[in-house]
Parts: C-alpha cells; sequence; structure tokens
C-alpha cells in the first residue's frame, strides 16, 4: 500500500483491537476503519469510520489476531480534496490511506478521523500533518 500515515509525535496511545482477516497484510501506519465492535480493516472508502491508525505490520498468516492501533497523536497524511481544506477543519477518510475535508455533518456521522494542522488547496494532493482524535473532535 502507499501514502502510510508517518508519526510526527513521540508518546502515542494505542489499543488492541481485533484484525478482522488474517489472509491480508498491512504496513504500519495504515489508516484503519471499523468492521464491526471493535473490529478494524483497512480504509477504502468515502464515508469509511475511522478506527485510528495501525501501530505495527500486520504480516498474512502470523497468526494475530490482535493488532496496536493509534487512536490519537500528529501525523503526516495524505490529502486529496475536491474543496480547500482549512486549518482546523475536520478530516474524514476518502479511500485508501486518503483523506479529505469533511463537512459539517460528518461529525454527527462519526467519519471525523481528526484535524487539518495546514491548509490544502482543492484538487492538490499533499501531505500535510493531521491531528488524529479516536473521538473524533
Amino acid at each position: 500500500m502507499t501514502n502510510e500515515a508517518l508519526p510526527r509525535t513521540g508518546r502515542l496511545n494505542a489499543i488492541d483491537m481485533t484484525w478482522f482477516n488474517d489472509d491480508l497484510p498491512a504496513e504500519r501506519g495504515s489508516i484503519l476503519k471499523y468492521s464491526g465492535a471493535r473490529i478494524v480493516a483497512l480504509s477504502s472508502a468515502v464515508n469509511d469510520i475511522p478506527a485510528g491508525i495501525l501501530g505495527r505490520e500486520k504480516i498474512t498468516g502470523d497468526g494475530r489476531t490482535q493488532v496496536p492501533v493509534f487512536i490519537d497523536g500528529i501525523y503526516d497524511c495524505y490529502v486529496l480534496s475536491e474543496s480547500a481544506v482549512t486549518v482546523g477543519q475536520g478530516l474524514m477518510i476518502s479511500g485508501a490511506n486518503v483523506l479529505s475535508g469533511a463537512a459539517a455533518g460528518d461529525a454527527l456521522l462519526g467519519r471525523i478521523i481528526g484535524k487539518a494542522l495546514e491548509p490544502v488547496d482543492a484538487g492538490v494532493p499533499t501531505t500535510i500533518q493531521v491531528m488524529i482524535n479516536g473521538a473524533g473532535n
């Protein structure tokens, strides 16, 4: 995969969650979505409900059913948004390891993964620092 999130803070809080499929690998820094109660999978599409950032590489068939998921911190993340993103604006998943600017109603639906710490021009793919917040605030 590409565009994994790169941590920029030293202290990160991770919680163990269940990996959805032992037959699928994932790179550390992959953006995760919920696929069930405390079950996580790779982000893949607009409107995914964010779970956090994968804390370690998941190797195919390694037998591990639990993975550490970072739920806070500052990361360099890939953003591609149809409209401009302002500093402090909420961000949501818009594809595999891709974020975009969120609208006001997205917070009510639990779609916010964090806040932009840098602006992004409309339609310009950019890597920016993002404050991840598992609570979606």
